[in-house]
């Protein structure tokens, strides 16, 4: 049994050759079509690349741990405190779009 031949690549002035054969029996909306779907391509693949060198920060969650035998007033008594928490947050943020509207001339 013979091995199998490898092919011999082409040079390079011979494979232009035949591009340009190739391209010259091509009419020009192909041609402009071609070299776009070829550009989204390689823009999609730089994407990609340029995605992978961005250092990956973890986001570390905590999330608290509740005895079982909580009584039904120390979860009102948390709820309060969380809403409390929450609503001066909003009321934070709030104030600051305020500040940006005034400044931007929007209000």
């Amino acid at each position: 049994m013979r091995a199998m031949a490898i092919p011999v690549l082409s040079r390079f002035a011979g494979a232009w050759r035949d591009l340009r054969a190739f391209l010259v029996t091509r009419q020009r909306h192909q041609i402009v079509f071609a070299t776009l779907s070829v550009g989204i391509c390689v823009l999609l693949v730089l994407g990609f690349y340029h995605d992978s060198k961005f250092p990956y920060q973890e986001r570390v969650i905590y999330v608290q741990n509740w005895p079982a035998n909580r009584t039904d007033a120390e979860i009102i008594a948390q709820q309060k405190v969380e809403r409390a928490q929450k609503q001066k947050a909003m009321a934070e943020r709030q104030a600051a779009y305020r500040r940006l509207a005034k400044m931007t001339g929007i209000e």
